[in-house]
This record gives structure tokens, C-alpha cells and sequence, in this order.
């Protein structure tokens, strides 16, 4: 177990504490989630059932010991539900404070300075990777929503002041609107709703 628990022993941490922390943790990680960091509590008087911080590469949990260790109570978040992260120093050691998209905060104090930072360092590569998913999808909704008909729409109001509906091909525009669709530009619906239209055109 001891080899085990080398990986997660760089900036100090108490290895009893680490190594009941990985037997809890253990029995809750999913299919593909792996343990990649463990920063515990050090309170500068008494630190019998420290509190501690685990990132994997799925979620940030927050471990936090009741009843002299006895009942161990513990909440997790998605990184992708998680809005930001801080860490202010202290003489005594740091506090870690997440904030999730939600707006709802947790903090842990008295974590061990270097290990407050390891915490930052790999939280902030996580937001950077989920500010990116959130707008990627935030650009597929708009997508998704817009559809793309204003793209066909526009040569037809340039044309119908001039009221020369027959000098664009329905044929033609019918093959341009599934064009369209099979690139993903516009939606299932509006390809109908559109070709509805030009058919009764016709």
C-alpha cells in the first residue's frame, strides 16, 4: 500500500490520513475515473480527522470529518459544474475556495501551502478545458436554435422588390436548403418548413 500512496506523498501530506482517504475514495470512483491528487487539512493545534480535497480526472470532492473521524461526510462536483477556484495564503496555511456554476461555495482551510497551489494549478487546467466545452456547446445551441435559414433568405429578399421569383431555380434552392442540412447547418424542421415553402411556390 505504501508504494501506492508514494504518488500522492509529494508535498507532505500525512500518509495515515492519505491512506484512509484512498479507501473511502476508492469505492466511489465511476468507470474511467482515475485519482490524480489528495491535499489534506493541517490545523496548527489539534489534527486528528484533517479534512481534504480529492481531484480526479472527473470530479473535485470535498471530504470533511465529523465525529472524531468517525462519520465522514463528503461532497463532489462535476468540473464541468465548476465555475472558478481561489487560494488565499496565510502564516498558517492556505484556504481553498471553489465556486460552482450554481454559485454555491466550499471551502477548506489549513491546507498546506504547496498543496493549496498543486490544487490551483490542476483546477485551473480543468476550467480552462471546461470553458472551452461550455462555449463549444453554447455555439451548438445557437446553431442548433438559429438554423441557418438566413443564409438562404437573404439572395430572396434582394430578389422580391425586383418580383423576379422565377429567376432562382426551386430545384436549385431545394438542393442548396439539403445541402444545408446534410452539413448541419440548418435543423430537420426548418429544412421542411423551408421546402414546404418553395414547393408551394411551384
Amino acid at each position: 500500500m505504501i508504494n501506492n500512496l508514494k504518488k500522492y506523498l509529494n508535498e507532505e501530506q500525512d500518509p495515515k490520513s492519505v491512506e484512509k482517504i484512498i479507501e473511502k475514495i476508492n469505492d466511489l470512483l465511476t468507470n474511467g475515473e482515475t485519482l490524480e491528487y489528495i491535499a489534506v487539512q493541517n490545523k496548527p493545534a489539534i489534527n486528528i480527522s484533517p479534512d481534504s480535497i480529492v481531484l480526479t480526472n472527473k470530479r473535485i470532492i470535498f471530504f470533511r470529518s465529523k465525529s472524531f473521524g468517525l462519520v465522514t461526510d463528503f461532497q463532489d462536483y462535476l468540473w464541468k459544474d465548476v465555475g472558478e477556484s481561489h487560494i488565499s495564503e496565510a502564516i498558517l496555511g492556505s484556504t481553498f475556495k471553489m465556486t460552482a456554476v450554481s454559485g454555491f461555495v466550499e471551502t477548506i482551510d489549513y491546507i498546506p501551502k504547496s498543496q493549496a497551489r498543486k490544487l490551483y494549478q490542476y483546477a485551473q487546467a480543468k476550467e480552462e478545458e471546461m470553458i472551452e466545452f461550455r462555449r463549444q456547446k453554447e455555439l451548438e445551441d445557437k446553431r442548433a436554435t438559429s438554423g441557418g435559414i438566413t443564409v438562404n433568405t437573404q439572395p430572396e429578399q434582394k430578389e422580391e422588390p425586383k418580383k423576379e421569383i422565377p429567376s432562382e431555380d426551386p430545384m436549385e434552392t431545394l438542393m442548396k436548403l439539403k445541402a444545408y442540412l446534410d452539413n448541419d447547418l440548418i435543423s430537420a424542421e426548418d429544412y421542411e418548413a423551408k421546402k414546404k415553402e418553395i414547393l408551394a411556390r411551384m
